[in-house]
């Protein structure tokens, strides 16, 4: 089993930033993606963004990119995302996940499949 200490999640006013931390712990694993996804109330699940541990690519959902920056201490077996220019839309409960693949999974491929394990989620809520 995989342990994870989620941080950063917060209330911020529209167009602030927030850092989501996550470090995970339990399991050696060689090929995987490591990121978040989000739920907010009445809304589906959405995979936010997710970097992977072969080739350090990432990927950012539409609604995310140009404002969202994932980055990743592989050594730490953590992952952190950098939000900018938040918006309300943004807020949900945001929940750090591990998805495992191959030497050769694309890490979008990666990201919108259920993950194998995910923490307890972190609340970020944009709102003035």
């Amino acid at each position: 089993q995989m342990h994870f200490v989620e941080s950063g999640g917060g209330l911020v006013q529209p167009g602030g930033s927030l850092r989501l931390s996550c470090a995970a712990e339990g399991l050696i694993l060689d090929y995987y993606a490591i990121g978040w996804s989000r739920q907010a109330p009445g809304k589906e699940h959405e995979a936010v963004s997710c970097i992977s541990s072969v080739d350090d690519t990432s990927y950012y959902a539409d609604s995310v990119k140009g404002r969202f920056t994932i980055s990743r201490n592989n050594a730490k077996m953590s992952v952190y995302l950098q939000m900018d220019s938040l918006k309300p839309d943004d807020t949900a409960v945001y929940y750090c996940h591990v998805t495992l693949g191959g030497p050769h999974t694309l890490v979008q491929d990666m990201c919108v499949m259920t993950p194998d394990y995910w923490g307890q989620g972190t609340q970020v809520t944009v709102s003035s």
